[in-house]
């Protein structure tokens, strides 16, 4: 294994818990507009992605009652402003072991990016409420808003390193608690892809996508990474 420059990883549940209320969120919007979903089928035909195309795929898998007038945009809408409401008291916090594995990854030189399939603003929520600061906890964020292809095309992983000015994929470890996840990261070439169980998939829906690992808590990669 080449020597890791670069550690991508995903926002919610891989390492910041804020109790999957973005998901429980785009469920309230698609509910409303008349179809009916469950937490888990949202987060299996969801989980990871930009969020309208979330919704998108969403409602393409689901059959609704009767007709549905309502359309993917303004599901949308609806959902950004459902969001924004939930985030004015959400307590988020980093999951656990996340900041002792910032630091051991920082003692040893690999620069750090955050990405997701949020926009820049919601990302930014989430960072300041965890008080993170970019050249502290992170060195770049990269949001579905700065790229032209979502997940799992590999966009903005390749922006990631463009930004930490690594240019070899075999250098990138890529971790993510979503099966999309570990297809960006494979789409990318990066060197290690990694799912986490702290988040949208099961050790099994990981393993389906044949990533390096399967770990219950990023913590696990200073063992890895040694």
């Amino acid at each position: 294994m080449k020597k890791i420059e670069l550690a991508v990883f995903d926002m919610a549940g891989t390492t910041v818990n804020e109790d999957n209320v973005v998901y429980k969120t785009l469920q309230r919007a698609i509910d409303e507009a008349g179809y009916e979903t469950t937490l888990d089928f949202v987060l299996a035909h969801g989980a990871g992605k930009e969020k309208h195309q979330a919704i998108k795929d969403i409602i393409a898998e689901t059959q609704p009652a009767e007709e549905i007038k309502t359309t993917s945009d303004e599901i949308f809408e609806r959902f950004k402003s459902y969001l924004s409401e939930a985030y004015d008291n959400l307590h988020v916090v980093p999951c656990e072991g996340v900041v002792e594995l910032l630091t051991f990854l920082k003692e040893k030189g690999i620069k750090v990016a955050l990405n997701t399939g949020y926009n820049a603003a919601v990302a930014t929520s989430l960072l300041e409420k965890m008080g993170w600061k970019k050249g502290i906890q992170y060195d770049t964020l990269v949001t579905a808003s700065d790229v032209t292809n979502g997940r799992p095309a590999p966009d903005m992983i390749l922006k990631a390193m463009s930004d930490a000015g690594v240019t070899d994929a075999g250098k990138v470890l890529k971790a993510g608690d979503s099966t999309i996840d570990i297809e960006e990261g494979k789409n990318a070439s990066c060197g290690l892809t990694v799912g986490v169980t702290t988040g949208a998939h099961t050790r099994d829906q990981l393993q389906s996508a044949q990533p390096d690992y399967v770990v219950d808590s990023l913590l696990e990669l200073k063992e890895i990474l040694v």
